[in-house]
């Protein structure tokens, strides 16, 4: 089995203007993918706003701290799973169970995690 970040992205203003109907249907889909997904999920979590984040970076023995993101951009990293799949089409599979992928301002990242040994 190969191991897969599935990371939620979505326009951050978007969030916070979002319907009760449609925050329903996210919960739904997130409550349909963790049904169908089952003991393939590792860890998962929603993320706090892109304010609350604090950024490491430098080229030496102290990095900066600073606050908030480093990228300027539209959509942040709302959330993750981190989940078990035979390959990536499974992956993908699962996947189709979270309404982000079908929302305008949202959608899922699939990346494989290295497989080391």
């Amino acid at each position: 089995m190969s191991k897969y970040m599935l990371l939620i992205y979505g326009n951050e203003q978007r969030w916070e203007t979002i319907s009760a109907e449609e925050m329903a249907e996210i919960d739904a889909g997130h409550v349909a993918f963790q049904k169908r997904a089952g003991d393939r999920i590792l860890a998962s979590g929603q993320l706090e706003p892109s304010s609350t984040a604090t950024t490491l970076r430098g080229d030496g023995e102290a990095p900066a701290v600073t606050d908030g993101p480093f990228l300027e951009t539209k959509e942040v990293l709302g959330g993750f799973y981190l989940v078990e799949a035979a390959d990536l089409d499974e992956a993908v599979a699962l996947s189709r169970e979270l309404a982000e992928v079908r929302h305008e301002h949202s959608g899922v990242e699939i990346k494989p995690l290295v497989q080391h040994g």
